[in-house]
């Protein structure tokens, strides 16, 4: 892939109006399909074998049309934007979540291609399945940070779990690890950042070798988000058990609980809308219009955004957490 000329010019040296909080990048994540390989048991939504044919990112125009209008809206230079009365910030970080995004293949070489002309910062996060050789190497140039999602170094665990395909082949992790290895060789300036999802199958587990063998930047531990199965829901206690156990990697931890995750997260669905979840945590997603029909401005007027819990993640203060990225 190359890089074009950037649509948007931006002004990086834009300073944030007086009294207003400010993180260096805002976030937007980008859920473009819900197909995934695997069958994750606690996932907040029932995936599909495949890519829904509705999903917006099958038509290239309308993923262009998206993806400049939310650069418009929540570029750092449009004061205009009602979020910069509460916040502000330097950079725009598109993340590429799913589902699972590799399932794509080249079409989300494309999307990243356009991304990156458009003007975001790239990065993605993605259960490691297809973060093929090729594929990290056509990737790695163009990501400032690469999210594996990794909750068990353990095959039964992982199988049980339902982090496999429907072969039941699993995750090598030395592959893994080799082209997490490849990927900061290509792109020295890449933070690699693992995500834990604690749940009853996993809580009891010590995973300290797994996280030196890969030694990410980042490590985000989550706690199982009860949304539509409660079945592997863990405690309190055993929560805070499994942060205790990793605490020698403390420095590089983001610890987020249940309530840490409401409305703190800027979400856009694989449809084009944003979307949020419910403050009760029970309720599934609350959902935008579509924001190529009604603009991204109207849409997130529609959403609750809590722009302190999502600054407390770069500060240290949201749960356990330390910076974010």
């Amino acid at each position: 892939m190359h890089t074009n000329a950037l649509i948007f010019p931006t002004n990086s040296a834009a300073k944030p109006p007086a009294k207003i909080s400010a993180v260096n990048e805002l976030t937007i994540n980008w859920h473009v399909t819900e197909a995934c390989n695997y069958r994750c048991q606690y996932c907040y939504a029932k995936w599909k074998d495949y890519p829904n044919p509705r999903e917006l990112f099958h038509d290239r125009g309308r993923t262009r049309d998206l993806l400049i209008e939310l650069f418009r809206y929540f570029q750092p230079t449009n004061t205009s934007n009602p979020l910069r009365e509460e916040l502000s910030w330097k950079a725009l970080r598109l993340n590429l979540a799913g589902g699972e995004p590799s399932i794509l293949g080249d079409r989300l070489l494309e999307i990243v291609q356009v991304a990156r002309e458009v003007g975001f910062q790239l990065s993605i996060i993605s259960n490691g399945s297809r973060l093929t050789r090729s594929m990290i190497k056509e990737l790695a140039p163009h990501l400032t940070c690469l999210g594996i999602s990794l909750d068990s170094a353990d095959p039964t665990t992982n199988m049980e779990i339902g982090r496999a395909l429907k072969s039941g082949k699993l995750l090598d992790l030395q592959e893994l690890t080799a082209n997490v290895h490849l990927a900061r060789k290509i792109n020295p300036l890449l933070t690699v950042k693992i995500n834990t999802v604690v749940n009853l199958l996993n809580a009891g587990e010590d995973l300290s070798g797994l996280i030196q063998e890969i030694r990410p930047q980042r490590w985000k531990i989550l706690r199982m988000l009860p949304i539509i199965d409660a079945s592997l829901a863990i405690s309190d206690e055993e929560f805070a058990a499994f942060v205790q156990k990793h605490r020698a990697f403390q420095s590089v931890q983001c610890v987020e609980d249940n309530q840490d995750m409401c409305e703190s997260y800027l979400m856009v669905d694989p449809f084009g809308r944003f979307f949020q979840n419910h403050p009760s945590l029970t309720g599934g997603y609350q959902y935008s219009k579509p924001i190529l029909s009604v603009g991204a401005g109207t849409a997130f007027s529609e959403m609750a955004f809590n722009s302190t819990s999502f600054q407390s993640r770069y500060t240290g203060e949201l749960g356990e957490s330390h910076e974010e990225v």
